[in-house]
């Protein structure tokens, strides 16, 4: 950005280049903070390790190498219930710990959690989907009732793909 402002415009074209466009920027580098500043206090506190404490001890052990799965599972409703930064900066960082104690990557676990995605955009918490609905003259619910299975299908498709390209484990 700072490459593009300097050969396109002046040095007094660009503060209000920058004033003009600054204000869509703000929001995400707001999220950005709050998330760093929301999880440094999760770890600093050590709230994410007496959470995932509660969850390993809930688990039963020979569920614990299916974390992933597991996860996986959990994120079809959990993106729909909730928005993607409370499941993906609060939720998945206790899954991703508890996880751990099973030697279950972190990597693994965020593959696992994309898995839900495929229904997330018919959660009443996305306002994008609020605009495409009105634009197609479509009634929420309606929306929902049709692309429900089909979004869980898709999911399910990609739990599939994700096992048996070894993305995501499950030995039994």
């Amino acid at each position: 950005t700072a490459l593009a402002l300097m050969i396109n415009y002046k040095t007094k074209e660009q503060g209000a280049r920058i004033v003009a466009n600054g204000a869509n920027a703000m929001p995400v580098v707001s999220l950005i903070f709050a998330a760093g500043v929301f999880m440094g206090i999760m770890a600093g506190t050590k709230m994410i390790d007496a959470m995932s404490k509660v969850i390993i001890s809930s688990i039963p052990t020979a569920w614990g190498p299916h974390f992933a799965v597991i996860t996986a599972v959990i994120s079809l409703p959990g993106t729909f219930f909730l928005t993607n930064d409370a499941f993906y900066f609060g939720v998945l960082p206790v899954l991703v710990k508890a996880a751990a104690a099973y030697n279950v990557p972190a990597e693994e676990m965020a593959r696992a959690a994309l898995i839900g995605q495929g229904s997330h955009l018919l959660s009443p918490l996305v306002p994008s989907t609020y605009l495409l609905v009105g634009l197609g003259k479509v009634e929420f619910g309606d929306l929902q009732k049709f692309a429900i299975l089909p979004a869980i299908g898709i999911s399910a498709i990609w739990l599939m793909t994700a096992l048996a390209l070894g993305h995501i484990h499950f030995t039994v």
